[in-house]
This record gives C-alpha cells, sequence and structure tokens, in this order.
C-alpha cells in the first residue's frame, strides 16, 4: 500500500510540475503561482492525513475534502499535461526539421507559445467548472427514470404494476436535510406499487442513518418496501475493537431497516399475489467480483419457486448478473442493482447516443438498462454519493419501471 502511495505521489507531482509550464507561459506574476502551488500543497496535505492518521468510518468530511481537491486540480491538470505533451510533440517535430536544415542545434527547441498555454487553460476550466457545479448542485439534483418493460409471461394480474427503485443512499454523506426530504417527497410523488432499495443505506456505520430514519420512513408503496444488503452494509471497512462490536452494528442496521418499514431480504424471497396469480420477489445478499462479499445465494433465495414462475430479483452489484443470474435455471426476468453510482462523473446525452464514464471500464454493465437472452438488468445510478462530494454528469437517480404484460396480434 505505501508503495502505491508513493509511486502515485510521484506521478501527481510530476503532472503537478509539468502542467504548471502552462501557467508560466501564460503568467510571470507570483499570484498565480501562490495559487497554483498552495492547492496543490493543500491537497498534499489532505491526502497525506487520509494515508496516515484518518479512521474512514468517522473522518468522513476529511476524505471528501481530499477527493474534491483531487477532482478540482488533477482533472484540469491532465487536461494540461495532455495539452502541453501535444505542443512539445509539435516543438520536437519543429526542432528535428530545424537541425536537418541548418545543420546547428542551437536553439533547437521553439518557445512555448503562449495562447496553446491559454486554449488549454480554458478547455481546463470545463472540468473545473463542472466539478464546483457537482459539489454545489449536482450531488442533490435528482431525475426521475422511467422505464417501461414488456413480458409475454408477466401474470395478467399485474399487467401495468410499477415499482419504484433506490439504492446507495450512502446516509452518512448527506449533509442537506432539506434537499433528502424534497427527494424523499418526489419518491411518494410517483405512487408505485412497489419500492425496491437495492443496498448500501450506509457508509460505514449503522449509526450514520439514526438521523434520517424519520426522514426515510415517509417513504410508502401499497405492496410493500423491499431491500437488500450493498457491500457498504457489512460493516467490512471499520477497523472494529472486536468481532462483538461489528456484529452489535450489524443487528443495529437490520433493527433500522425494520424501522423505515424495508422488508429485508437475505437470500430469501417473498410473494405478492393478485386474484389468485403472484409475482416473486427475491432478494439476495451481497455478491460481486472480488474484493467485494459474495453472501449472495441464488439457489437458497429461490427456495420453493417453482419453474415458470415470475421473478423479480434485488442483487446489489451488477457483477452478480453476468456471473451467476443470468444462466440461472430459474428464470430471473428482471434483476434490480446499483453499486457503480455512475462513478458519479461521466457524461450523457441520451439523443445523441452518447454514455460514458470512466466507470465503464470496470463494470460493463454500469447504469440503465440491459438484457441478455430475455433476462433484464437495470442499474440504479444511485440515490447518494460517497467519497467524492458531489456528481457530475451522473445525476442521483430515482427509477420507475412499469411492467407490461405483451399482447399477441390477433
Amino acid at each position: 500500500m505505501s508503495l502505491r502511495f508513493l509511486l502515485l505521489s510521484v506521478v501527481l507531482i510530476a503532472i503537478d510540475c509539468y502542467a504548471f509550464q502552462s501557467v508560466r507561459a501564460v503568467s510571470h506574476r507570483q499570484g498565480p503561482y501562490w495559487l497554483y502551488w498552495g492547492a496543490t500543497v493543500l491537497f498534499y496535505a489532505a491526502a497525506l492525513y487520509v494515508f496516515l492518521a484518518f479512521d474512514r468510518a468517522q473522518d468522513n468530511g476529511i476524505i471528501q475534502l481530499a477527493v474534491a481537491l483531487f477532482a478540482l486540480l488533477y482533472i484540469p491538470k491532465i487536461i494540461l499535461t495532455i495539452g502541453l505533451l501535444i505542443e512539445d510533440v509539435s516543438r520536437l517535430f519543429i526542432g528535428v526539421y530545424h537541425s536537418a536544415t541548418t545543420h546547428s542545434t542551437a536553439g533547437f527547441f521553439p518557445a512555448r507559445r503562449r495562447f496553446i498555454s491559454q486554449v488549454f487553460i480554458a478547455v481546463a476550466a470545463i472540468p473545473f467548472a463542472a466539478v464546483i457545479h457537482g459539489i454545489i448542485w449536482g450531488k442533490y439534483r435528482y431525475r426521475v427514470i422511467k422505464k417501461t418493460l414488456h413480458f409475454d409471461d408477466l401474470p395478467e394480474a399485474f399487467d401495468g404494476l410499477t415499482i419504484t427503485q433506490l439504492s446507495d443512499i450512502h446516509s452518512g454523506s448527506f449533509t442537506d436535510g432539506e434537499k433528502v426530504e424534497q427527494a424523499v417527497n418526489q419518491v411518494n410523488a410517483q405512487g408505485s406499487d412497489l419500492i425496491f432499495f437495492t443496498g448500501d443505506l450506509v457508509n460505514n456505520r449503522a449509526s450514520e442513518m439514526l438521523p434520517w430514519i424519520p426522514t426515510f420512513k415517509k417513504l410508502r408503496a401499497p405492496l410493500g418496501i423491499y431491500a437488500t444488503l450493498g457491500n457498504h452494509d457489512y460493516g467490512d471497512y471499520v477497523a472494529w475493537p472486536s468481532r462483538e462490536a461489528k456484529e452489535e452494528n450489524a443487528k443495529q442496521l437490520r433493527d433500522i431497516h425494520a424501522q423505515l418499514g424495508f422488508d429485508l431480504l437475505d437470500n430469501e424471497n417473498r410473494q405478492i399475489e393478485r386474484k389468485g396469480q403472484r409475482v416473486n420477489i427475491i432478494g439476495v445478499q451481497n455478491w460481486g467480483e472480488k474484493p467485494f462479499q459474495q453472501f449472495g445465494d441464488l439457489k437458497q433465495a429461490t427456495e420453493g419457486i417453482s419453474d415458470g414462475e415470475f421473478n423479480l430479483l434485488l442483487s446489489h452489484d451488477p457483477t452478480h448478473f453476468d456471473r451467476k443470474v443470468k444462466a440461472f435455471p430459474k428464470k430471473i426476468h428482471l434483476t434490480f442493482s446499483g453499486h457503480t453510482h455512475g462513478m458519479q462523473f461521466g457524461i450523457e446525452i441520451p439523443n445523441w447516443g452518447i454514455k460514458w464514464s470512466p466507470i465503464q471500464y470496470r463494470y460493463p454493465k454500469w447504469a440503465g438498462l440491459y438484457e441478455a437472452g430475455g433476462r433484464y438488468l437495470y442499474v440504479n445510478r444511485g440515490f447518494g454519493y460517497l467519497a467524492f462530494p458531489g456528481r457530475v454528469g451522473e445525476w442521483p437517480e430515482i427509477t420507475v419501471i412499469e411492467l407490461k404484460k405483451s399482447r399477441v396480434s390477433a
């Protein structure tokens, strides 16, 4: 870990020094220099504290400060570095050409062009402004995404069933109670039959949710609210003083789910019935690729369910879908997941077919609707935020899915 931290520091310092050449090319005044290096030193102080002395279960504010500074400083610096590299390659070719034609190496590299640095500083200001927006406004910019899915084998009695999905609340990160309350009201305004919550109620400790119980107890759905656990709900990222302390935290978290009116599904299932027909709601514990937990057990969770029944699954990590769900002998018609947050950073312009986030290189199915062999997966972008105290492009999401029975044309 210390070697990785050292290597990362070397890379960042190299970026700092290289990107600074743009600042020097544009201005020779000391003010911009002090601002540039002052902000950089502040980031390193926060990062060093996080690495050496923090308790990530307690010092959430320090983590958020370090991550926010990193996003604010290094996304623009990386853009500046790319711009300078492009210019330096062109300077190299010019130097080689000059040397070959004049047979002289004097003044091999032309001076940096101020205009080029000005252009890339202007370009770098765009993500800087976007990160500022994401920190101040983006993290509470809730949006409702609606989808309608058709199934041949949906029981007739459930034609038109509506489900609102929430995921990744991460209550330990919230700072604005009024905005969260408005979002809960927005959820209720959808008037869905069911609410599914697909894990990560907290960052680390069950106690993070205590101030928010009155707010989330207001959630309403006539056919029930069902939930499952996410990787952060197990308390695995905390240095607990004893096994008993960790177990007590787990018990408290389960009690909080009950207080909220959430039916927590631990590798088990429930049935909802209408007019003698039923749909199965299945929930598994977290199952993700290592280093994440693999507690989810589909076989156990589907006990008592017969072949040919209509099944809805809550599974926090979308990796579970490709690795286990889509080939599971009992058909899982629709899986609800979260976990990725869309990395809280990305670009989506649906009308232009643009959908990109760095998280897609880790999770191929990272946001929105996917289909494989007639089985569907929906990945919610998350209700809250973690580490980076903002969202850029990947806004917090309230998903509403309507299930319709396909009609066979006469």
